[in-house]
């Protein structure tokens, strides 16, 4: 009598997990190492810290921002914008690696035709004014105390999710 979890002389090879690769550029997954969540959380917890003293969370700066009263907000997108232009230059120019020395590739855009950047930015800019959060800093109004801020949260989670489910019968 043979079981199921005995070996036989006999027996074909066990199956294999059929693998798949990834959508995108990348053929491999990175893996996480030990310490990389706690590395991840520091930088998370410290970025939180930085919008939190430039008041880049603040409902008032951003109602500022959106009734033209105060250069603030835009001094910060600004800069911020900035440095992720020259950022990506010197990326490109210099072939910057990754910390695991990985070849950081920056694929072209392709910009679509039509009216769904307006609409989308629309949507996003008019959620943002009434909200008066960015999608962003929620993290970080969550922590800072402002719990009330677990419902745009969850509903930010709920489209992403709906916008998933959705996407492919969506024109791009």
């Amino acid at each position: 009598m043979t079981y199921l979890d005995e070996p036989t002389l006999n027996a074909p090879p066990a199956p294999r997990a059929i693998e798949t690769e990834p959508a995108g550029p990348s053929k491999a997954r990175p893996v996480m190492r030990p310490g990389d969540f706690a590395l991840y959380l520091l930088v998370g917890a410290f970025f939180g810290i930085v919008l939190a003293k430039s008041e880049a969370i603040s409902w008032f700066r951003i109602q500022e921002m959106f009734r033209f009263q105060s250069f603030h907000m835009y001094g910060i997108i600004g800069f911020a914008v900035a440095v992720a232009a020259v950022s990506v230059a010197l990326i490109k120019r210099f072939g910057v690696k990754t910390l695991r020395s990985e070849a950081i590739t920056i694929a072209p855009k392709e910009y679509s035709r039509g009216y769904s950047q307006i609409i989308g930015g629309t949507l996003f800019g008019a959620g943002w004014a009434l909200l008066g959060a960015c999608p962003g800093p929620l993290y970080a109004l969550i922590g800072s105390g402002v719990t009330v801020m677990l419902v745009p949260l969850l509903g930010a989670i709920a489209g992403a999710w709906i916008y998933g489910a959705l996407r492919p019968r969506l024109p791009h």
